[in-house]
């Protein structure tokens, strides 16, 4: 009889702890989710998808990146909102599409070249070291062809583009906005640094 008792109360913790498990698993969840949403509202994100993953393709790709980041850098005035940084790439896709074809062109490469502005999913993506949760945000994308290769991305707004693209360092005034949005516990999930590490709160 007290071998009986102590299965059941052996089977009742282990129920216990995998109800608590779940439980703190959703929840978590629901925050990683909260701080997408809250990021997504505050960040502008360019995506270049090469044409294919051979490697004369990745290789364009990387041209077609520098040369338009470097249009960029020279043409977007510094801006004070996610909104106005958007608005100046609406507004100038043709000469983007322009500076991408040209790339090509002198390549020898006769690859269409397509950029919009447009909200696209992205899976978890570190940057320097923040980590930005997956999920939907707005972008500068262009496609290159038929855009069946990898892809290379980093953030227009705030300007991370612009600082240290080898080596994707965050600069402080990016992380300070971050930090204006996102309460303690939500930026420090984000944070590589930090005691929290983003991957732990998703079920892969």
């Amino acid at each position: 009889m007290k071998i009986k008792i102590k299965k059941k109360q052996i089977v009742c913790t282990i129920l216990a702890l995998l109800i608590a498990t779940c439980t703190s698993g959703i929840l978590t969840e629901a925050k990683v989710v909260k701080v997408q949403e809250k990021m997504a509202d505050e960040v502008f994100r360019f995506h270049v998808l090469a044409n294919s993953d051979s490697e004369e393709d990745q290789a364009l790709k990387m041209l077609v990146k520098e040369n338009v980041i470097a249009y960029m850098k020279e043409e977007l005035p510094e801006s004070e909102s996610v909104e106005m940084t958007k608005n100046w790439a609406a507004f100038h896709l043709e000469e983007i599409e322009a500076v991408a074809t040209e790339t090509l062109q002198k390549e020898g490469c006769s690859d269409s070249v397509h950029a919009e502005v447009t909200n696209c999913y992205f899976p978890d993506k570190t940057y320097g070291d923040i980590t930005f949760p997956q999920g939907y945000y707005d972008a500068l994308r262009i496609e290159i062809g038929e855009a069946k290769g990898q892809n290379w991305w980093c953030v227009l707004y705030p300007n991370l583009c612009f600082v240290d693209a080898i080596h994707a360092v965050v600069p402080d005034e990016g992380k300070e906005e971050l930090k204006e949005v996102l309460d303690e516990e939500e930026y420090e999930m984000v944070t590589a640094t930090s005691k929290f590490k983003i991957r732990w709160f998703f079920f892969r």
